[in-house]
């Protein structure tokens, strides 16, 4: 008998789901022959990971429920598995590594980054959740740890969880950090933005020191802006009504050119393409009023 022939792998996208992947934006998958019986233990997949792979990125773009999939994408509970087995071994947690390099390579990173934070609700479910993740059937984590409290708190809001972000001028997430929603917000400022780290392409270490960092007036503390000097990172932090007031030449606050730069909303624009809302999106006046330099009064930079 003659060998069976080669499966040819096609790049022209065909039309599908309006979430399909499009082989624009993925690189072409390299053509495997077909393995010689018995080389593999199982039953061929039925559906091909493309798809499911689609059903998932429909679900996180229009954040229906998993039940909710249509069925082009293939059963919703095929499409959680894979979801939930790559979110278990580290695996979208390399994509967006690999990403964040190949974006850096190619200059499309600015190192302008904007600290801000989301509070999202729990899910109903979540209040019924064991605490000791050892008598549950699936334990909690993966590769990585997971926290005590599982990211889940109350605070004013209800039973909800926090999440902290660094996000770039291009609206590009550079390191994100899950807490409880009755976490502070300042002082998760040191650690997320010790969560950025982007390898390079070829050799060379790992690019973890912005240009900038932006962040609004829950950050203004002297511990924050410290931390960033030591690192030798701008900040662009607006000072509290009650530190503007008792400022002086000789503190340690910002510099005038320092606050006549304005902070952009990318961590709400990035939260909100995610189908996340913000927590912190109201925008006011910038400079702040109470400041008793000439920059109060003038209109806010527009410069990167």
């Amino acid at each position: 008998m003659s060998p069976r022939p080669a499966i040819r792998c096609s790049t022209t996208s065909a039309s599908g789901p309006p979430h399909a992947v499009s082989n624009r934006a993925v690189r072409p998958r390299p053509c495997w022959t077909r393995h010689s019986k018995g080389t593999r233990a199982g039953r061929p997949p039925v559906w091909p990971r493309r798809q499911l792979v689609d059903g998932i990125r429909f679900r996180i773009r229009t954040g229906v429920p998993w039940r909710d999939v249509p069925v082009e994408y293939g059963p919703w509970d095929r499409v959680y598995d894979l979801f939930r087995r790559w979110q278990r071994n580290g695996t979208w947690h390399r994509i967006l590594t690999r990403l964040q390099s190949l974006a850096d390579a190619d200059g499309a990173i600015t190192w302008n980054l904007d600290v801000d934070f989301t509070v999202c609700r729990a899910h109903q479910h979540a209040a019924g959740a064991r605490k000791q993740g050892d008598p549950q059937e699936e334990s909690p984590g993966g590769v990585f740890a997971e926290p005590r409290d599982h990211g889940l708190g109350r605070s004013r809001g209800g039973f909800s969880t926090k999440l902290h972000l660094a996000v770039e001028q291009g609206q590009k997430p550079m390191a994100i950090l899950v807490t409880a929603g009755q976490r502070g917000d300042s002082p998760q400022f040191e650690p997320v933005l010790e969560k950025v780290r982007v390898p390079r392409i070829g050799p060379g270490r790992p690019r973890v020191r912005p240009h900038r960092v932006r962040a609004d007036k829950a950050y203004a503390f002297r511990k924050n802006r410290a931390y960033l000097r030591r690192r030798g990172i701008h900040c662009t932090i607006p000072d509290k009504a009650d530190q503007a007031r008792n400022t002086t030449a000789t503190s340690s606050a910002p510099a005038a050119a320092d606050r006549r730069i304005s902070t952009r909303r990318t961590t709400a624009s990035a939260m909100r393409s995610s189908a996340a809302s913000t927590g912190s999106s109201g925008t006011g006046r910038w400079p702040p009023g109470s400041t008793n330099s000439r920059s109060a009064s003038r209109s806010p930079s527009s410069s990167p």
